[in-house]
């Protein structure tokens, strides 16, 4: 019996074990389930380089008009096991109205939309709440949200003393001292909206794309610099991840998986999904970093109406470069969640 050895081999073991059977392993025995449960298997899992991306989304239910976030997890679907769905986790509380949700390692960063209380972080290997303190200017500042090197960049348009008197800061909270950092005022190169769709974060530079003016720039937080960029502007990218320094999208519009190389400021088409593809065509999609080299694609079928059941479903897909072009395999696609709700967000957090 495994019980039976020493308790440091066999926190060794289980860390080796994917995190997706950690559910199952759950329900062996009472001992099992608090050895998943301890904080010890986490360190031990990241010291021994077995941490596993684990996607969460948080989503409103209609019927109850809250939002509340959800893990992917697998399912059984006769004999296989590759099936997945959209768990919710019920020890969490209700996530707050119009949030704006960040990962950082194993942690879920949650600023609240409507007050300056109430941001906290989500600990994903227990699943518990840790309140922090909230940025200086409050909702009104949040525009816009990214990680770099472990900080979390929040930027937004705020009054500094009457209606008349707009500026736009970048405030900074340090992860790892839990703290705000000095503020700042920025001032772009060109003058930036306030309808921001999209960013992500390429090599320490945060790529953001303005959807109402079609409109794409390129931020250095070194220098606090921005500038346009008119190559990557050229695709109504949206929704996207990044992997290994490209960005990743799905476009609706002629129904590809695209890929943006910043270094070479080019875009391509990712190639060996055309069988797949044509089959799809959604309106509406979100995609985020899966693991090594894997990408998931959900896509949502349904109006966005609270009257209308709506569908999510996941396309993983795994990447690679071969012959000056990047290849995509699809290794599943599934019916993830079912019901009356609302799309706000997915992550990758590593766990």
């Amino acid at each position: 019996m495994i019980t039976s050895l020493p308790d440091d081999i066999i926190v060794d073991i289980i860390a080796h074990v994917s995190r997706w059977d950690y559910p199952n392993l759950c329900l062996v025995s009472k001992y099992f389930r608090s050895l998943v449960s301890s904080c010890e298997l986490y360190r031990r899992r990241s010291l021994l380089g077995c941490t596993e991306a684990c996607i969460y989304s948080a989503l409103l239910d209609y019927e109850t008009n809250r939002y509340h976030l959800y893990v992917l997890r697998r399912r059984l679907k006769g004999n296989n096991v590759n099936s997945c769905s959209f768990v919710r986790i019920a020890s969490l509380p209700p996530m707050p109205f119009q949030a704006s949700y960040v990962s950082v390692g194993s942690k879920i960063y949650v600023l609240s939309g409507f007050s300056r209380s109430g941001s906290f972080s989500i600990d994903c290997t227990s699943h518990t709440v840790q309140p922090f303190s909230e940025n200086p200017h409050g909702p009104k500042a949040r525009k816009l949200l990214d990680v770099i090197d472990k900080k979390i960049f929040v930027m937004g348009s705020v009054f500094e003393h009457d209606l008349a008197n707009l500026m736009k800061v970048m405030l900074v909270f340090n992860t790892e001292t839990q703290t705000w950092e000095p503020e700042m005022t920025t001032k772009p190169s060109k003058e930036l909206r306030r309808f921001w769709y999209d960013n992500v974060v390429i090599a320490g530079k945060m790529y953001v794309r303005d959807s109402r003016f079609d409109e794409s720039f390129v931020y250095e937080p070194k220098e606090d610099k921005w500038e346009p960029d008119e190559i990557l502007n050229s695709n109504k990218w949206y929704r996207g991840c990044v992997l290994d320094d490209l960005l990743y999208y799905y476009d609706p519009y002629e129904n590809k998986l695209r890929v943006y190389d910043s270094k070479h400021k080019c875009w391509e088409v990712v190639k060996g999904l055309e069988e797949f593809f044509p089959h799809t065509a959604f309106k509406w999609s979100d995609t985020v970093t899966y693991g090594w080299r894997r990408l998931a694609v959900f896509f949502i079928k349904g109006e966005d109406r609270s009257t209308i059941r709506k569908e999510i479903w996941c396309a993983q897909i795994a990447i690679e470069r071969r012959q000056g072009h990047i290849w995509g395999k699809l290794e599943s696609y599934d019916l993830v969640f079912d019901s009356y709700f609302r799309f706000n967000k997915t992550l990758p957090v590593l766990v």
